[in-house]
C-alpha cells in the first residue's frame, strides 16, 4: 500500500512541477528524475518488470523535454532555453 501512494505522490509532484514556468522546473524536475530509478525499481519488485517496464515509458514519455536537454548537454551542445 504504501508503493500505491508513493506512486501516486510522485505523480502529483510531476503534474505539479508541469504548472511551474520553464525556468523554475529544474530543481523539481531533477529531484524527481532522481527519484523514479527508487520508485521504477520498487514497482518491478513488488508488482512485476512488466509493470516496471510500463512505468519507464510513461515516465520517458512525462519527461522527454528534460531528457532530451540532458542528451544534448552530454553530447556536448549548447541547447537554448525557451523565453
Amino acid at each position: 500500500m504504501t508503493l500505491l501512494f508513493l506512486s501516486v505522490a510522485w505523480v502529483f509532484a510531476s503534474a505539479g512541477v508541469a504548472m511551474l514556468p520553464i525556468r523554475q522546473q529544474f530543481i523539481p524536475v531533477a529531484l524527481l528524475l532522481a527519484l523514479a530509478p527508487v520508485l521504477l525499481v520498487l514497482i518491478a519488485l513488488q508488482v512485476g518488470w512488466f509493470m516496471s517496464l510500463l512505468g519507464i515509458a510513461a515516465l520517458v514519455s512525462m519527461f522527454r523535454n528534460p531528457l532530451m536537454f540532458i542528451q544534448a548537454k552530454l553530447r556536448g551542445q549548447n541547447p537554448q532555453l525557451p523565453q
